[in-house]
């Protein structure tokens, strides 16, 4: 199988000529756009994940010898979570070479979190399927880069972090209720609320609920900073 020059192009930012090219195509071939004969990329995504845990794992505990779990834990999962996967692919433009269907294509799907964070799991699982183990961890480590080194040590989600924060003070988790909906099916934008016992809150808007409900609890956080 031959690849276009588009994706001996994203072959090069990736850093890894595929000796199987049509593994590198399955990664990059979203649900939308399959057929019987053309599979999408939800199997390598599972394996991807996977890897991708894997080395962050052990670079995390190459780095810091002495780290306990407690710190361990919120650095990997800043380094592993969708934004940040979604900020990779965005660094070596996978949106570009996605193969999307038309309907994707037409609601801003070569922009999308969930699909550009998927599709560079599904990416590092072709690498793995390629050229083993040590292809997969040498590209991941170069693509997560300095990432890795300036984790900060209290990388919780913001959601996490709220949470913590109401708990060693005595009030209820944190609620968040959405109070806006507005824009198309295929492109909602959500209006959320986060909200403590005490009264205060804030509000975020996203195109989804979960990134609605991270920005309203990085938001609030950052107005209980203010009132400390």
């Amino acid at each position: 199988m031959r690849l276009s020059a588009e994706l001996e192009s994203f072959e090069a930012r990736l850093g890894h000529r595929f000796e199987r090219p049509e593994l590198l195509v399955r990664a990059l071939t979203h649900g939308s756009v399959t057929t019987p004969a053309r599979k999408d990329n939800q199997r390598l995504e599972f394996l991807g994940d996977r890897v991708l845990g894997l080395v962050m794992a052990t670079a995390l505990l190459e780095q810091d010898r002495e780290a306990a779990e407690g710190q361990l834990a919120p650095r990997f999962n800043a380094l592993v979570r969708k934004e940040t996967c979604a900020e990779i692919a965005r660094e070596i433009d996978l949106g570009a070479v996605l193969k999307l269907g038309r309907s994707e294509m037409l609601s801003g799907g070569r922009r999308k979190q969930a699909l550009l964070g998927d599709a560079i799991e599904a990416v590092i699982a072709a690498v793995y399927r390629d050229g083993g183990f040590g292809a997969a961890r040498d590209m991941i480590l170069r693509l997560w880069g300095a990432r890795i080194a300036e984790v900060d040590d209290d990388a919780r989600d913001p959601k996490t972090a709220l949470q913590e924060w109401a708990q060693a003070r005595g009030l209820s988790p944190p609620a968040y209720v959405e109070l806006d909906r507005s824009g198309p099916d295929h492109a909602p934008v959500f209006t959320i609320a986060a909200r403590l016992d005490d009264g205060r809150e804030a509000q975020a808007s996203g195109s989804s609920k979960r990134r609605a409900e991270q920005d309203a609890a990085q938001e609030l956080l950052t107005r209980i900073g203010q009132d400390i």
